[in-house]
């Protein structure tokens, strides 16, 4: 009894042909619902599982997907992986992981192998939120973009809203009765640093506002906080809250306030953006920050891959996903 039980065993057991058990486990009308009845009876009772190959074989599906990504070390790229994968295994779909490492030409190889394999769709994730270089449009299956949007509008993107992200922040500085707010970022060259600026200008100007002085754009590092946030205090000693581009400078941020004595969150205001929990939760006081949801983007692009297989139109274009406060106490004294 240690056989794997085939669908001959089941059609034998409920008195019928292979070829009628196979009608009515399957769905198909030819069968009365007395026989479809005894058949299925007959498979639970053997504990029958259809092979899921041979269904998507008839189906014309191989129950395979290819997720293509450029840097499968990334912070950000592994929690859209997790996302991806979870959805995916809920759907009983395997999954065929690439790694292309940033490289065109290895990234042309992973797409031709995956092909090969006769995937029913891809997932392409990106590093970073700039725009990345289309597949193309034969591909001939689905394709979704995440994160790293697609420089072609007849491809689907979905990106964090990073603009909404910037708005998001001052929301909160603002509630929390900040009115002179800096901003310190990362590289101008990335995307996400300019798209969270402009958010932010975007609330502070509905309110009659500015930032204090100019943008400062710098590296993605706790030593451009920590450098940063000593130029700003000396020129702007009147600031009460500062934004930070990333949970990285907003660390650095932090160690400047704390050697210039200025208490965080009474004197002045930190606040970051990733909800990188390594950072945030071991900053002290521990940081305020925007989390971009990138699980829930990975859930988000393969269940539209989903659809698409079911031909359901998924749209095309950049759409952007919001984020979520997650409030510490950088910004919120304890009570």
């Amino acid at each position: 009894m240690n056989r794997v039980v085939t669908l001959t065993d089941v059609a034998r057991l409920a008195g019928v042909s292979v070829a009628t058990a196979s009608k009515a486990l399957n769905g198909r009308d030819q069968v009365k619902d007395s026989t479809r009845a005894r058949v299925q009876e007959a498979a639970a009772r053997l504990s029958f599982s259809p092979n899921r190959l041979a269904r998507g074989l008839l189906a014309g599906r191989s129950g395979t997907v290819g997720l293509l990504t450029s840097d499968l070390e990334g912070r950000f790229v592994l929690p859209i992986l997790m996302g991806a994968e979870d959805a995916f295994g809920a759907g009983q779909v395997n999954v065929f992981l690439c790694d292309a490492r940033g490289d065109t030409i290895r990234e042309r190889y992973h797409l031709r192998a995956l092909l090969g394999r006769r995937v029913d769709g891809l997932l392409v994730v990106g590093r970073q939120t700039d725009p990345r270089p289309s597949l193309g449009r034969d591909i001939g299956v689905p394709v979704v973009y995440a994160y790293a949007p697609s420089d072609d509008p007849a491809d689907l993107s979905l990106v964090p809203d990073n603009i909404g992200a910037g708005r998001l922040a001052v929301e909160h500085l603002l509630a929390c009765g900040r009115r002179r707010i800096a901003h310190v970022s990362g590289e101008l060259v990335y995307s996400a640093a300019r798209d969270r600026a402009q958010g932010a200008r975007e609330r502070l100007a509905q309110e009659g506002l500015e930032l204090v002085g100019d943008v400062m754009y710098g590296e993605w590092s706790e030593r451009w906080g920590r450098d940063a946030t000593a130029m700003l205090l000396a020129q702007h000693p009147e600031v009460d809250a500062i934004l930070c581009g990333s949970d990285q400078i907003a660390r650095g941020a932090l160690d400047t306030a704390r050697d210039l004595h200025r208490t965080v969150p009474d004197d002045i205001a930190v606040m970051g953006f990733d909800n990188w929990e390594v950072l945030t939760t071991n900053a002290r006081p521990e940081l305020t920050s925007i989390d971009a949801n990138l699980q829930q983007l990975g859930h988000t692009a393969a269940q539209r891959v989903f659809a698409a297989l079911e031909g359901i139109d998924i749209g095309s274009g950049e759409q952007a996903l919001p984020g979520r406060l997650v409030i510490r106490g950088s910004t919120v004294a304890r009570q």
